[in-house]
């Protein structure tokens, strides 16, 4: 590719994610776009506003001399977490901002989207080589907002008492249950980590050595139905399944079922994006925490895979070891925290806020959900969310022998 049709991709990538977000907003009324359902839930508005501060900040003011924002204010409003550049309004009270409105934050986009065109035409082949890479950085941060627009929506609108869906569908065929096959691995030294020149974020690499003990992982995930069986037989009220931190959370909320799941008249009924409807069991079950899972599987007599089990079943999978719903279903708890990988270092400057800092008190997920972009399911892909969280669409994968990993 020449470096002219290099720049005009590059432009239409651009392009094309802003309108997936668009795409994906599209359903919601300004209201829906303004509430903010609990504090790990952002508005709508929101997320739309701040992947357009990311572009504002990291591309237009770091390639403009003198550069005058669209609106001095939204720098504060529409920060996020990065302290480098200036305070930013709590997390907690975005649902206070009901100003500048959806629309207003429409302008803002359009304006925004302009000038970073205008941008990518006019600099030189040098300048545009060195700001590439953090302009495809903010596509791949825009298409994790993407999946937060839905995660956050998902919760919005399960607070409210008429059950609005986000979109309507078609009832699908519920899926049949099929028995659980378990997998075996020699386990030994093995790679695990990001190579190679294609986009990931920094926490992915680099790629080094892990000593993996034999193990078995389940070949699905674990389903509603077999959950209902864990309820069924006291799983939310026996303390000896679950971690002390997670008993103490239980008992705090009253935990009683994974989120959005509810009983009415003998019946579990679960809230989706598409409506609320009677819990399928043959799907997987979703929306569980780190301790739900974790006590799920003690339950079960089984564990929670390492990150690095999981990823070498991928990497090491045959023909006659088919792993499913590795992806597009549910992002998998493992019980590996989340750390940097040896040789780790954020890169300088505020871009290096982007993940190293969160590397305290969370667990990694691997795989991807039923709400992620495709370009975001990869093996080495690390998700990650504090023990408690199960408003991203999160399920369980079980996994057996001992658990050893040791890094070289």
């Amino acid at each position: 590719m020449s470096v002219p049709e290099a720049r005009e991709a590059l432009i239409d990538r651009y392009l094309e994610v802003r309108r997936q977000t668009d795409e994906l907003c599209a359903p919601l009324s300004a209201e829906d776009q303004t509430v903010q359902s609990m504090p790990d839930v952002s508005p709508t508005k929101w997320h739309r506003a701040h992947v357009t501060w990311f572009f504002e900040n990291f591309v237009l003011a770091a390639a403009t001399a003198g550069y005058e924002p669209v609106d001095r204010d939204y720098w504060y409003l529409f920060n996020s977490y990065y302290e480098s550049l200036g305070p930013r309004y709590p997390r907690a009270s975005r649902g206070h901002i009901s100003r500048p409105g959806a629309a207003e934050v429409g302008d803002y986009r359009r304006e925004v989207d302009l000038r970073v065109v205008a941008l990518l035409r006019a600099i030189s082949d040098d300048e545009l080589a060195h700001l590439r890479d953090v302009v495809v950085l903010g596509f791949h941060h825009e298409q994790q907002h993407q999946e937060l627009i839905l995660m956050d929506i998902k919760h919005v609108l399960s607070r409210n008492p008429l059950r609005p869906s986000y979109a309507a569908a078609s009832a699908p065929e519920p899926p049949a249950a099929s028995p659980v096959k378990w997998v075996d691995y020699d386990g030994g030294v093995v790679e695990i980590g990001h190579e190679g020149a294609e986009f990931h974020f920094d926490n992915e690499g680099p790629r080094h050595r892990v000593f993996l003990q034999p193990f078995q992982i389940a070949d699905r995930l674990v389903t509603a139905g077999e959950w209902l069986a864990f309820i069924d037989d006291g799983g939310y009220a026996r303390h000896d399944l679950w971690l002390s931190e997670g008993w103490a959370w239980l008992q705090a909320d009253a935990i009683e079922a994974p989120l959005y799941w509810f009983r009415d008249d003998g019946i579990w009924w679960e809230h989706t994006l598409n409506g609320t409807r009677p819990v399928v069991d043959g799907e997987p079950v979703r929306h569980v925490s780190h301790f739900e899972a974790d006590a799920y599987a003690t339950w079960a007599g089984r564990r929670l895979p390492t990150e690095f089990e999981w990823e070498h079943a991928v990497a090491a999978s045959r023909p006659d070891q088919v792993l499913r719903e590795m992806y597009g279903e549910c992002w998998q708890w493992t019980s590996s925290a989340y750390l940097g990988y040896p040789g780790f270092a954020p890169v300088e400057g505020a871009i290096g806020e982007y993940n190293g800092k969160f590397m305290s008190n969370q667990m990694v997920l691997r795989g991807s959900s039923a709400l992620t972009p495709a370009e975001h399911s990869r093996a080495t892909y690390r998700n990650f969310f504090p023990s408690h969280s199960r408003w991203a669409m999160s399920g369980v994968r079980l996994a057996d022998g001992q658990a050893t990993a040791r890094v070289y």
